[in-house]
């Protein structure tokens, strides 16, 4: 009687077990952010398209091939200070210009080609770029780096990378900065407007942003969504989701990209899905554009596009209405 007791016993331990381990499983098929690793794996760049991503290492272990480095630190004292070798400095104010009421558009393609052509850019040659905090001025939030990328897709280029992490995560991970300058030849880079391909303006946003289809983004800050920023009337477009676009970015780091599965699931919680069109926008289309090179060349969303004016074009039109408060309405 004792031995069969202590089988039996001994058969529903093993089937409790059992049980907590198919359990453990299937929770974490379930929630595909349990057990995730925060690594990405950088072997070679990531995404798909003109703008991909890659890590300090991948930069490190391929500082001596045919890549150009792009600094575009806010400030020229930062770079100067310290660098990544072999990176040349830009400043990201050189893309905008006042053009009409607006006075944050995109410079004109002939504007900018002289300027691309100075800093050697070549459209073969795939461009690294990284910001960061910076050493000198202490200045810089991340999106320097983003606008860049999406700046040298909308002219012409069509090998852009992204540093995940940028300067600030380099310069943890304890790898090499200098201060010498690269000597840079000017090229013959020829700009190509893509901006019907990726813009939307705003009578045609007008027009679609209330689709049942459609998802219509604000990057900013919610205390600037909701009520008063810098502009003249306070609160949002009507219809616009608020997502900020620090969510989707590491706490301590906004240059480092969250985990792909806690990013996929807070767009999930926004309605943002890839059978969507998505807009992008914010105030002047700078923040918008970490959400645009995201979901168009990270995560391959079909249709995204970005509203350049954003609510510094909206906000000027007097007879343009805005929300404020915490809802899309």
């Amino acid at each position: 009687m004792w031995k069969k007791n202590s089988i039996t016993v001994l058969l529903l331990t093993f089937a409790l077990l059992l049980a907590g381990a198919i359990s453990a499983v299937i929770g974490s098929l379930e929630d595909p952010i349990q057990g995730l690793k925060m690594e990405r794996d950088y072997s070679y760049p990531a995404g798909e398209g003109v703008v991909k991503w890659v890590s300090t290492d991948w930069l490190e272990e391929h500082l001596n091939d045919k890549i150009m480095i792009l600094d575009v630190q806010p400030n020229v004292h930062d770079y100067i200070m310290e660098h990544i070798p072999g990176a040349i400095y830009m400043n990201e104010g050189l893309l905008r210009v006042q053009s009409g009421r607006n006075p944050a558009a995109y410079v004109p393609p002939e504007a900018i080609e002289p300027s691309f052509q100075s800093m050697g850019l070549d459209p073969d040659v795939p461009v690294v770029v990284y910001t960061g905090t910076g050493a000198f001025t202490g200045l810089g939030n991340g999106l320097e780096q983003t606008h860049a990328a999406y700046c040298l897709a909308r002219y012409g280029h069509s090998n852009v990378y992204v540093l995940d992490g940028g300067l600030d995560k380099w310069r943890e991970d304890g790898r090499p900065l200098t201060k010498v300058f690269l000597e840079v030849e000017s090229s013959r880079f020829q700009v190509v407007d893509r901006s019907d391909e990726y813009a939307i303006g705003m009578e045609e946003l007008k027009e679609i942003k209330d689709n049942d289809d459609v998802v219509l983004l604000d990057a900013r800050p919610a205390r600037h969504y909701e009520g008063q920023g810098p502009w003249i009337k306070p609160g949002h477009i009507p219809g616009a989701v608020n997502l900020p676009w620090v969510s989707l970015m590491d706490d301590d780091n906004a240059r480092l990209l969250k985990p792909d599965a806690e990013i996929t699931s807070i767009l999930e919680e926004h309605g943002i899905t890839p059978d969507k069109t998505i807009i992008c926008s914010c105030g002047t289309s700078r923040e918008a554009t970490a959400e645009f090179v995201l979901l168009k060349w990270y995560f391959g969303y079909p249709d995204v596009r970005i509203y350049e004016g954003s609510f510094t074009e909206w906000s000027a039109y007097p007879e343009n209405p805005i929300v404020t408060g915490p809802n899309p309405y």
